[in-house]
């Protein structure tokens, strides 16, 4: 197991300034992380090659492995030319990842309102969702990369709907970036949907949510679930997840990549982020 955390728990500080790419790396580092998943928010690395370059040498000499590439994209309702643009762009993603030196990279696929994700819609969705998740991991095996679709957006979230776009798109180079805490979003239980999963992930990523219910609107910071539930980040550990139900879960299973801290709660990230690898860290030798 190598615990690491996502660039994106650190969104808040580098939108404000306060830390750059490079300090979130060496914050990582100085904090007993052994990996850092790149997401480009808050920072591009399109058509800054100077960036790219900088980034993986500095990793290597941080000796922090560059554990994932995770960007967005979206291959609904498009023109031909569009989803064929979409799809061409994606695949210059993979080359940026191939310069940060991973072999794991996570693109979208679709993200509806939950009101239009259907399982009716997203089986009319599926052929095309399917044949860009075929062409992009095609593309992504000349350089020995993992493509993967995360659980992500209310569309493609569920358990089985991702299971089923892994098993259709049918390519060794092509899983799933597993989020425990995303599954509830859509009201599914974590731990039966890691269970589902896990078998299929080439990456997973620990968040954590507080949870109410529908009846009981707990006010700003807040979102709903598809269901109309209430959630909000919480330091992992912290929240309503039994993360040490999920953590067996996935130390049982025949995974052994990277698993990657995501943050999302109202607390400072530094301290949130600390927190929750102090906790993954514990309850890893724990379970």
């Amino acid at each position: 197991m190598k615990l690491g955390v996502s660039s994106y728990s650190f969104l808040p500080a580098i939108k404000s300034g306060e830390m750059s790419i490079f300090d979130v790396m060496d914050w990582i580092k100085e904090n007993g992380g052994e990996h850092i998943e790149m997401v480009p928010i808050g920072f591009t690395l399109d058509d800054n090659q100077e960036l790219v370059e900088e980034i993986r040498t500095k990793a290597a000499s941080l000796r922090l492995d560059i554990s994932n590439y995770a960007i967005g994209a979206n291959f609904m309702d498009k023109t031909e030319k569009d989803y064929r643009a979409e799809i061409e762009r994606v695949k210059k993603q993979v080359d940026i990842a191939h310069e940060l030196g991973t072999k794991n990279m996570r693109h979208d696929v679709a993200s509806r309102n939950p009101s239009e994700a259907t399982i009716i819609q997203f089986q009319k969705d599926l052929p095309a969702i399917v044949n860009a998740c075929k062409e992009i991991a095609d593309y992504a095996a000349q350089y020995g990369i993992t493509t993967s679709v995360e659980n992500h957006g209310y569309h493609v979230q569920h358990a089985d709907r991702v299971h089923q776009i892994v098993d259709l798109v049918d390519k060794e180079n092509f899983k799933t970036t597993l989020d425990i805490g995303n599954f509830l979003c859509v009201d599914e239980d974590p731990l039966s949907a890691v269970k589902r999963n896990i078998s299929i992930a080439s990456m997973v990523h620990f968040k954590d949510f507080y949870v109410r219910p529908y009846d009981h609107n707990p006010g700003r910071g807040w979102f709903s679930s598809a269901a109309g539930n209430y959630l909000r980040g919480a330091i992992v550990g912290q929240g309503d997840i039994h993360i040490p139900h999920v953590m067996k879960a996935v130390k049982e299973s025949s995974y052994d990549g990277y698993l990657s801290l995501e943050f999302e709660g109202m607390e400072d990230c530094r301290m949130g982020i600390q927190i929750g690898l102090e906790n993954m860290k514990r309850i890893w030798d724990e379970v």
